[in-house]
C-alpha cells in the first residue's frame, strides 16, 4: 500500500492520465479489430454465431481473402468506392482550398462568422441531410428541374430531356460525399494556409512575380501537409461510406460498405465481411503511413 501510494506521489496521476487513450484505443480498437481478423480466417457455418474454428473446419481458412481477389463483385466494389472516394476527394480539394485561403484573407470578425458556417452543417443530423439531398434531387424538385432546363439549353434539342435522372447513380453518391465532408477539407486547409507568412507572398509580388506565380511558387507549396491531411480526412471515410452509397447509391453498383454490410446483415456470411473488412483497413492505412511519412521528413528538415 505504501508502495502505491508513493507512486501516486511521484508519476502516478500523470501516467493514468498519459495511459488512458491507450487503455480506449486497446479496449474499444485493438482487441475489436483482433475479433474481426480471428472471424476473417474461421469458416462459415449454419449455426449461431454463423462461423466456427476446428473440429471438422480448418482452424484457420484463407478462403475469403482468396475470393477478394477472384470474386469480380469484391474488386469492382473496391475499384468503386476508390474511385468515389478519389473523385470526392478532389472535388472537396477544388471547392475547399479556395474557401480556406479565402477564410485567411478576411478580416478576424467576418472569420469567425464563416469558419461557423463552414461547420454550421455538423449541428444538423446528418441522415437528415442526405435525405434532403434525395429529396432536392427527386425528379419533381426546384434543384432537378433547374439542372435539366441548364442541360436543355447546353446540348441540342435531340438530346432534351424531362428531367435529369440524378438518383441512385454514383452522382449522386460524390454529390452527397462532397457535401457531407467538404468542411473535413477546409478546417485543416485553413489551419495550413493561416499559419503561412504573407509577407512571403508580399516580397514574391515586389520581385516582380504574378500573383499567379506566388500561389504557385509560395502558397501551393507550403499548404501541401493541409492538403494532404485533408485529403486524408475525406478519403478514408469515403471509400468505406456506407449510409450515403444505401440511400442515393445504384444497388447494382455497390460501395465496399455496403458489401460488408449486406455479408453481415443478408447473406450472415460473418467470415467473408470480416475479410473485406480487413482489406479495406489495410488499404486504408497505406496513403495514412504515407503521409506520416512524409510529415515527419518534413518536420526533420525544420
Amino acid at each position: 500500500m505504501a508502495r502505491l501510494k508513493a507512486w501516486f506521489d511521484r508519476t502516478g496521476w500523470s501516467d493514468l492520465i498519459v495511459g488512458l487513450p491507450y487503455v480506449w484505443l486497446i479496449l474499444f480498437f485493438l482487441l475489436p479489430f483482433l475479433i474481426v481478423v480471428a472471424m476473417s480466417v474461421a469458416t462459415k457455418t449454419p449455426t449461431a454465431p454463423p462461423f466456427s474454428f476446428g473440429g471438422d473446419h480448418a482452424w484457420i481458412n484463407l478462403g475469403g481473402y482468396a475470393r477478394l481477389f477472384g470474386d469480380a463483385l469484391y474488386v469492382r466494389a473496391f475499384l468503386i468506392s476508390l474511385m468515389n472516394a478519389a473523385t470526392a476527394t478532389f472535388f472537396c480539394l477544388l471547392i475547399g482550398y479556395p474557401m480556406a485561403l479565402a477564410l485567411t484573407r478576411v478580416s478576424k470578425s467576418w472569420r469567425n462568422i464563416l469558419l461557423m458556417l463552414v461547420i454550421l452543417p455538423f449541428w444538423t443530423s446528418f441522415l437528415l441531410r442526405v435525405y434532403a439531398w434525395m429529396g432536392l434531387m427527386g425528379k419533381s424538385s426546384w434543384f432537378n428541374a433547374a439542372l435539366t432546363d441548364v442541360w436543355n439549353w447546353i446540348v441540342p434539342i435531340d438530346w432534351a430531356v424531362k428531367s435529369l435522372p440524378m438518383m441512385h447513380s454514383n452522382f449522386a453518391v460524390v454529390l452527397v460525399m462532397v457535401y457531407t465532408y467538404l468542411p473535413f477539407m477546409i478546417l485543416p486547409l485553413y489551419a495550413s494556409l493561416e499559419r503561412l507568412d504573407p509577407t512571403l507572398d508580399e516580397a514574391a509580388l515586389d520581385l516582380g512575380s504574378r500573383p499567379w506565380q506566388v500561389f504557385l511558387d509560395v502558397t501551393l507549396p507550403q499548404s501541401i501537409p493541409g492538403i494532404i491531411a485533408g485529403g486524408l480526412l475525406v478519403f478514408i471515410p469515403a471509400a468505406g461510406e456506407l449510409v450515403i452509397p444505401s440511400l442515393v447509391g445504384d444497388a447494382a453498383a455497390p460501395m465496399i460498405g455496403r458489401v460488408i454490410s449486406d455479408e453481415f446483415s443478408q447473406a450472415r456470411d460473418w467470415p467473408m465481411a470480416s475479410a473485406v473488412a480487413v482489406a479495406l483497413l489495410a488499404l486504408m492505412v497505406i496513403p495514412t503511413m504515407i503521409y506520416s511519412h512524409y510529415q515527419a521528413r518534413a518536420e526533420g528538415t525544420k
